[in-house]
């Protein structure tokens, strides 16, 4: 697992990203341009997984760009709900339908202690 943090700086036209420990580096003319530069960068020091990456201003012209690469076992999370639908037998699927059914059960205690005080607060 590698974890790639870079300082980015604009002057001018120019956005830079160089990073805090070794000599990785790159420049573009957009924010968006230069986390793309900066992902291929760290993947050609460290290809050994899935890329996850954040950028966060500091000021206007500057902020910080983290790329971490090879971090999750398993398998990145992309995208929506195909996540569970997409899970091998006796997997993620089988423990979501026990929190379904535990939360039904919890619904059930709590309609029985409505009536087991003799009344409602809707009544």
């Amino acid at each position: 697992m590698g974890v790639f943090t870079f300082v980015c700086r604009n002057s001018g036209d120019e956005w830079t990203g160089k990073s805090l420990s070794g000599d990785l580096e790159a420049s573009a003319g957009s924010t968006f341009e230069l986390q793309r530069k900066l992902v291929h960068t760290a993947l050609s020091a460290d290809s050994s997984g899935g890329v996850q990456s954040s950028f966060s201003f500091v000021t206007p012209t500057s902020g910080v760009f983290q790329v971490i690469i090879g971090g999750a076992s398993g398998g990145a999370f992309i995208g929506g709900g195909g996540a569970a639908a997409a899970a091998p037998g006796g997997g993620a699927a089988p423990a979501a339908e026990a929190e379904k059914k535990e939360e039904k059960k919890e619904e059930k205690d709590e309609e029985s202690d409505e009536g087991d005080m003799g009344f409602s607060l809707f009544d």
